[in-house]
């Protein structure tokens, strides 16, 4: 089963390579995380997120205190450096998000019976049942690899200025993030490798460090003099 949909402003890919998981499965994907986008977005003025700032949500779902609660534990851990608050914003709890939401996606799969797919959400990935092999981009040169990854049963996420430029802030100083070029960290789950990876790249140099820290995250990074820094542990294909 092969499966493409643009969703929360990105295309969303999905291969299932198991031969009895029905079609059902992947529509309850892509439902998913249509009503993801339709809760959680900050530019949807009926949102969840939109009326909680607004005031009108007198008691919030339980799904989105627990995006709430992993923004909050980001910012603590990273002493302030990513941060969905911004002053002149209101919250913008999408680089939890969509990792969080893509990881549950995952867990429908699962449920449906899939032991081997891969789920790719504009450029980061869940996979189950590999090996697979993930191509890390090249941050200045779009047609390009840097490195290529091995993953089995887990997850990638990269933050890079190349998409979107220089959109990561620093919350610590309310600039933009520029100490990195890109930032790629591997992981048990998308919902930790995506959110790692933003906050990492928005500490800067110093977020290398701190997220090979992480229990169970390995990390590939470029900084702004285009040093190449990785962790020992790091699965790159042979």
């Amino acid at each position: 089963m092969r499966r493409v949909e643009q969703v929360m402003g990105f295309p969303v890919s999905l291969r299932v390579d198991d031969p009895d998981v029905p079609e059902e499965a992947a529509d309850a994907v892509f439902a998913w995380l249509r009503e993801v986008d339709a809760r959680f977005s900050p530019f949807r003025p009926d949102s969840e997120v939109s009326r909680l700032e607004r005031g009108e949500v007198p008691r919030i779902s339980a799904e989105l205190a627990e995006v709430l609660g992993l923004c909050e534990e980001y910012r603590v851990a990273t002493g302030g450096a990513f941060d969905v608050r911004l002053p002149g914003r209101g919250p913008d709890p999408c680089a939890v998000v969509k990792g969080w939401s893509v990881q549950r996606a995952a867990g429908l799969l699962r449920a449906a019976g899939a032991r081997r797919f891969c789920l790719n959400a504009g450029g980061d990935v869940v996979a189950a049942g590999g090996p697979w092999q993930v191509g890390v981009r090249h941050p200045e040169h779009a047609g390009r690899l840097c490195t290529v990854l091995r993953l089995t049963d887990g997850a990638v996420a990269t933050s890079a200025r190349y998409e979107r430029g220089d959109h990561i802030v620093d919350g610590r100083t309310g600039r933009p993030a520029t100490g990195l070029l890109s930032l790629t960290v591997v992981a048990p789950t998308l919902t930790e490798a995506d959110a790692v990876a933003t906050a990492a790249f928005a500490m800067g140099a110093e977020g290398v460090a701190w997220a090979a820290a992480r229990e169970g995250c390995e990390v590939f990074a470029v900084d702004a003099e285009r040093r190449v820094l990785r962790t020992a542990g790091l699965p790159v294909a042979a």
